[in-house]
Order: C-alpha cells, then structure tokens, then sequence
C-alpha cells in the first residue's frame, strides 16, 4: 500500500488484501476485495462489495463500481470501469517486478538508517 492510500469500509464490513496485492499512490478502496498479485493504479477508487480477481491491473484513475465482480487476469481501465482484455505473462512479469521493489524497500531502509541530530542552527554558507 503506497502513499496516501485510504482503505475504508462501512460497519460490519471488510477491506481484504490478498499477497501481493498493490495498491498505488492515492487509491481508496472501500469495502472492496483485491485479488492476490493484482495492481491498483494510482488514484483508483474500488467501491463497496466490488472484488477485483486475482492477477489483475487496473489502470490509474479508474473508477470501480459497488459490488462489480472483476475475474481473474483481466485489465481494467476507465470512469466508469470496464474491461479492456487479458492480462499476459509479460504484464505480470513487469507487475511482480515493481511489487518486489516495494516489498525490499522497509528492509533496506532498516539497514541504511543512520540515526541523526537535528540542525540546531542553519550552516554558514547553506544557500537560501
């Protein structure tokens, strides 16, 4: 789940995230399911009881519907959303790739943290 993201959901009900799911930049999700290994372009908006299948991209911007059923390994895109085709094997190559980048991130910024004092003053000669 990238940047804010909001995951929100009415009482009684649930957000699910399956493995590997991704979530971009800005996204809601709300009440929804989304499958294991499929992304959520930047600023989408999944509404209540809709279920995105697993291995699916859907495109940024793209507006979900409440209670649309999306099947497995299909492309998604627009406002309102529909079905554009299939999602291949490269498509899945290239979206596992970026997923794992992000899952290497946390760790990687554990074992390059470096704990540092705040400035006290602003350095002489520090350009304005």
């Amino acid at each position: 789940v990238q940047e804010n993201c909001t995951l929100h959901v009415f009482p009684g009900k649930s957000v699910v995230l399956k493995e590997s799911a991704h979530i971009g930049h800005g996204a809601v999700i709300h009440g929804g399911k989304i499958g294991n290994n499929t992304l959520i372009g930047m600023n989408s908006v999944i509404m209540d009881d809709a279920e995105v299948g697993d291995e699916c991209i859907v495109g940024a911007l793209c507006f979900i519907k409440a209670e649309m059923k999306i099947p497995n390994r299909k492309l998604v895109v627009g406002n309102p959303a529909i079905i554009k085709g299939d999602v291949t094997e490269d498509m899945i190559t290239w979206k596992s790739g970026g997923t794992k980048i992000y899952q290497e991130l946390p760790r990687e910024c554990m074992e390059t943290l470096k704990e540092c004092e705040p400035l006290k003053e602003i350095p002489k000669g520090r350009p304005p």
